[in-house]
């Protein structure tokens, strides 16, 4: 019985879709575990697919598709290379299944569908998935004789004890969790508490592979990694970066299976990690859509400096496109600020005054508004001017315009639809104001890995020490409308994050009528959101996907009490 058993980890960046594409990247994975001697390789949770495909794997022809994949890689397996496991969708039985396949010696050698389909937050599995049972251990056979049960578990079925359970009841020698885990800010370490749960509880020792990339609003940090059967960390892949690592294990009598030490890489955390994942998230968006760059309106202010920097270190400063609308309002600081971001970063610069514009509706719309006091309306205008010209240059250049608006903005609406709304991605859509600012900051004294921006500061101090203002009246500034970014950002982590009623926010020392008056500000804005374009997420409840609310919508916590 061959007591050697060396195992790669295939983390890559899957589009969804794509499965001939996707394919190929498999079969290049393959490839390079093979020279490295591997005798199998895992991939991620349905990786011929892209995850996730939400409601094409409704579609016949695209199951089809990707049964025709699986048989084709599995007659490959018969070249004498390793063998895969990898993720697919599977129809049987009248059903589709998010399914794990062992293919080997030219054959599909196992199926396992997944036991527990998430739905709550970004997923959405029941809709389009079957639940399998509880699956059984797959039985791959060594080469150099005896065999290896792998316990294969299909990402949420390792966030619960039942499936490791029946897998170690059944005999698994090794669990390998195939999964497509959105990043979060604090996601690392639930996978890693989990996996480590199971670990401890079985005695059993677990492959996590995760895969990496930017789909749509998600992205995935990667960070695969190894647990020995005592929970210590043997091997953890690089984040935010593909990746095929071959692993050494090695069968020891009243041990088991044993994962000899390898490369620990250091796991992204805090600011650099979200800035990681912002970056990935814009680079994947624009790229795998086909886009040959971005352009973003510069205010000379703290989001659209930031939305910038991300801008050039995800795509390169050639790829950007920095867009200057000055009107009588903007001041100079912000002018010679907005100028000096573009000589920093080295993107592509223009200023094109909007006052022309300004005075003409004025003079089309004098008719109607007169005897009107000048409001809202005369700001919003100089906004929706602007988001004219941007999507002008954008159609014509083909570039994809980037809004800037961050998290707690869209949280009270404070944004102009179809003016600073208008565009294709927003990179700070998770983002709120206050860790705007941090993240500037952070920036300034730090090159992120794979940055293709500069060394050094890249936003001017000025940007991140002045008042925040939107520059559409004289001497404006936000907190004219918005409570202080602290206090505000406080509140509403509150009532975003934690689902905390007015009466609870306020025993943590904020004034009774600021929560109620920011509830409702949060409440009422909720059509706006509905017209927001997408952004990469970041925390745990993001606008869209993972906070779901009524547009029309009477419910306050603060209402009178039924009686």
């Amino acid at each position: 019985m061959s007591d050697r058993l060396a195992i790669a980890i295939a983390q890559t960046n899957p589009v969804v879709g794509d499965i001939a594409g996707n394919l190929d990247r498999i079969r290049r994975a393959r490839a390079e575990a093979g020279q490295g001697g591997a005798d199998l390789v895992v991939f991620s949770e349905l990786v011929l697919l892209g995850y996730p495909p939400e409601d094409l794997v409704l579609k016949p022809a695209f199951q089809q598709r990707a049964e025709k994949a699986v048989r084709i890689l599995a007659k490959e397996t018969a070249d004498g290379g390793p063998a895969v496991i990898l993720g697919s969708c599977w129809a049987d039985d009248g059903g589709v299944y998010n399914a794990s396949f062992l293919l080997a010696d030219g054959e599909i050698a196992a199926v396992r569908y997944k036991y527990d389909l998430p739905n709550y937050g970004v997923f959405d599995e029941k809709r389009v998935f079957r639940p399998g049972p509880l699956p059984e251990p797959m039985v791959l056979p060594l080469k150099g004789g005896g065999l290896v049960r792998l316990g294969v578990m299909i990402c949420e079925d390792l966030w619960s004890e039942n499936v490791a359970e029946h897998l170690a009841r059944w005999g698994a020698d090794i669990f390998v969790v195939i999964n497509g885990s959105p990043f979060e800010d604090t996601k690392f370490s639930a996978r890693y508490g989990h996996a480590e749960a199971r670990v401890r509880e079985n005695g059993i020792p677990l492959i996590y592979v995760n895969q990496v990339g930017g789909q749509d609003e998600l992205v995935f940090d990667g960070a695969s990694f190894v647990l020995g059967r005592d929970g210590t960390p043997r091997f953890l892949a690089p984040s935010w970066a593909e990746d095929v690592a071959v692993t050494h294990w090695e069968y020891r009598p009243h041990e088991g299976w044993t994962c000899a030490g390898s490369t620990l890489a250091p796991a992204p955390e805090g600011h650099e990690a979200i800035y990681q994942a912002m970056m990935l998230g814009l680079r994947d968006y624009v790229n795998k859509n086909g886009f040959p760059g971005v352009l973003l309106g510069m205010s000379g202010g703290i989001d659209s400096a930031v939305s910038a920097a991300v801008a050039v270190d995800a795509l390169g400063p050639e790829r950007v496109r920095g867009v200057m609308m000055p009107s009588r309002f903007t001041s100079a600081g912000s002018l010679n600020d907005s100028a000096e971001m573009a000589r920093l970063m080295g993107f592509l610069y223009d200023n094109i005054p909007i006052e022309p514009a300004v005075e003409t509706f004025a003079d089309m719309l004098s008719g109607v508004f007169a005897g009107t006091t000048p409001d809202t309306t005369e700001e919003n205008i100089q906004a929706r001017i602007r988001g004219v010209i941007l999507m002008a240059l954008s159609n014509k250049f083909g570039h994809m315009l980037l809004t800037t608006g961050n998290k707690s903005e869209m949280s009270v609406g404070y944004a102009t639809l179809y003016g600073d709304m208008a565009g294709g991605y927003s990179v700070l859509k998770d983002i709120y104001k206050t860790e705007v600012y941090a993240l500037a900051r952070w920036r300034n004294q730090n090159r992120p890995a794979g940055a293709l921006g500069p060394d050094g500061r890249v936003i001017p101090e000025h940007v991140i020490t002045r008042a925040p203002s939107a520059e559409l009246r004289a001497d404006q500034t936000d907190q004219d409308t918005l409570p202080d970014y602290a206090v505000l950002d406080d509140i509403l982590y509150c009532l975003v994050e934690e689902d905390m009623s007015v009466d609870e926010i306020a025993a943590r020392g904020h004034a009774p009528e600021v929560v109620e008056r920011v509830e409702k500000m949060l409440y009422v804005a909720e059509y706006k959101r509905r017209q927001a374009p997408p952004g990469v997420k970041i925390t745990r409840r993001t606008f869209g996907r993972d906070r779901r609310y009524p547009i029309t919508n009477r419910f306050r916590t603060t209402q009178q009490p039924i009686e």
